[in-house]
């Protein structure tokens, strides 16, 4: 089934998700479970599943910090960050620094104790409203406290330009950029 749901319900954006540990230890890791939950109060939705290879049956990092701190940042993923948010997605012990490992710059926060990659054209810094576990998976809604999006990122009138920084879908497993938008 999950084969099935992550091959027909494309493209899905990428939340490049930015977390830190209770000991101070920088997390960053991806995540295609990501949409708009509600406009007002303007609030995110990210699913994270259980670990697996060799962590398998244990929770990820990411769930760990956010439910620990109740912060987190959501960067997107433009295409020249594509290999550095692959390495980012490594299996690799909670003591590493994955922005060192992804070879991006954290970027202090501005409303949470949480470096967004400075690279990433957009990022929203939210605190955690609340997790919902469903089946074996977790639903992670955070309230939006800040955004960052880059002048070049930027059209005007609170729009983004999307053509001038190409954000990477998901599609099971392999990526896609996004072509030119047209209008029906």
């Amino acid at each position: 089934m999950y084969k099935l749901m992550i091959g027909s319900v494309v493209p899905r954006p990428i939340a490049w998700v930015s977390t830190r540990s209770m000991e101070g230890v920088r997390n960053l890791a991806p995540f295609s479970f990501f949409t708009v939950a509600s406009r007002n109060p303007a609030t995110l939705l990210l699913s994270i599943g259980p670990g697996v290879g060799e962590r398998e049956g244990t929770v990820k990092d990411t769930l760990v910090n956010i439910r620990e701190t109740g912060e987190f940042v959501i960067n997107v993923v433009p295409a020249v960050l594509a290999a550095s948010m692959q390495r980012s997605s490594a299996d690799v012990a909670s003591d590493e620094d994955e922005f060192q490992l992804a070879g991006v710059t954290p970027k202090a926060g501005i409303r949470v104790d949480v470096p967004s990659v400075l690279e990433s054209p957009i990022a929203f810094e939210l605190t955690l409203d609340r997790i919902i576990e469903v089946g074996t998976d977790h639903v992670v809604l955070g309230k939006v406290e800040h955004v960052r999006v880059d002048a070049k990122a930027y059209a005007s009138h609170y729009k983004i330009a999307i053509e001038s920084w190409q954000p990477l879908a998901s599609l099971a497993g392999d990526f896609a950029l996004m072509k030119p938008a047209f209008s029906v």
